[in-house]
């Protein structure tokens, strides 16, 4: 008798503005997954219901182009309203959450997968929700003796009190140019690059529209490379990538549209740069607690100097995406390494639930 395939919830979608970017990823992973598990696709929509895998399936059916499709499902709004798609929980041996951003990678989600006894992908509440939080996740990271780039955060109430004043600390502290960004959120959606004090308020405005808190951070002029983690507790550090584009930063529209955006796998660096780096993913990820997957993303500078600028907890993942190409390069296949991903999960509930 055929051994019984584990059951893989695939929950995707969501109400972040990253949710057309987050159904290439499920896609990616469905496919390359179905050979090897019992696959059930959960979709949420961006009004944030849940749909059942039967009426998810139909919606990815739908002929459309990449970073075009989004979950739909009308009249219903909000995790509660659709009690009979919570159910299907029920089915699943272990999810493999892929909601990148709000109420997806902020550990909300994780924490409802906790309450729900199902084993899960990727990090714990407490590092998504810190690894959401740019600001927390600087604060942590230079705790445990790693280089940040200098920056400032900024609530969305103090500005409207405190502009000024927070104005002149930018300039005196930071110095123009600088990056602005909401704390929390990914894809660099809100993210603006100011250059003085007249185009810093509308910044502001800008980010405090999806968070109401926000990060100030001052511009460098670096190369960008990033660094795959796999692990719990032994986690490994991948070879090294390099991001390079041709618009003024790395925007929404360089990271998935631009066509001109290389993503160059392995980075060119000297030996020790590179097991520098290595080292510094390594101990940032442990240093926020993370377990399962994270991608570490890293400013080198002219002059050698590296700075963590921050971790994903829970990275794009089609098979063009940086964190599995990272781990091609070093010879585990996309399939096989979702398949040690749900063995991390399953190892981590494990632990956590033992008595």
């Amino acid at each position: 008798m055929a051994e019984k395939r584990l059951r893989l919830g695939v929950i995707f979608g969501g109400q972040s503005r990253e949710h057309e970017v987050s159904v290439v990823s499920a896609q990616s992973v469905i496919a390359a997954a179905a050979e090897r598990f019992a696959v059930a696709p959960v979709g949420v929509s961006k009004s944030g219901a849940w749909l059942t895998p039967q009426e998810t399936q139909r919606q990815l059916d739908r002929p459309e182009e990449p970073y075009q499709k989004s979950m739909e499902l009308q009249g219903a709004e909000g995790i509660l309203s659709r009690l009979e798609a919570l159910a299907s929980l029920r089915e699943i041996d272990v999810a493999f959450p892929l909601i990148h951003g709000t109420f997806g990678e902020d550990g909300t989600l994780q924490g409802f997968l906790e309450l729900a006894g199902v084993p899960y992908v990727g990090a714990g509440v407490a590092a998504s929700a810190i690894g959401m939080d740019k600001a927390l996740m600087k604060r942590l990271l230079r705790q445990a003796g790693l280089d940040v780039v200098d920056h400032i955060a900024v609530r969305s109430t103090q500005y409207r009190t405190e502009g000024e004043k927070i104005a002149g600390a930018v300039e005196t502290t930071i110095g123009y140019p600088v990056f602005v960004k909401p704390a929390n959120g990914g894809s660099s959606v809100g993210v603006s690059k100011v250059r003085s004090r007249e185009d810093l308020g509308h910044a502001l405005c800008l980010a405090f529209h999806y968070d109401r808190k926000a990060l100030v951070e001052r511009a460098v002029e670096a190369r960008e490379i990033e660094c795959a983690v796999l692990g719990n507790d032994e986690p490994e550090a991948s070879p090294l990538g390099e991001i390079r584009y041709t618009r003024e930063f790395y925007d929404y529209e360089a990271k998935y549209l631009d066509p001109n955006t290389q993503l160059i796998v392995p980075a060119e660096l000297p030996e020790e740069t590179a097991r520098r780096i290595q080292d510094l993913a390594v101990r940032g990820y442990r240093a926020l607690d993370c377990a399962g997957m994270g991608r570490m993303d890293f400013f080198l500078t002219q002059d050698g100097q590296v700075y963590i600028d921050e971790v994903n907890t829970l990275p794009g993942f089609t098979p063009g995406s940086m964190y599995p190409r990272l781990w091609e390069h070093a010879g585990l296949r996309y399939d096989d390494l979702i398949a040690r991903l749900v063995a991390l999960a399953l190892e981590r509930h494990k632990e956590r639930t033992r008595e």
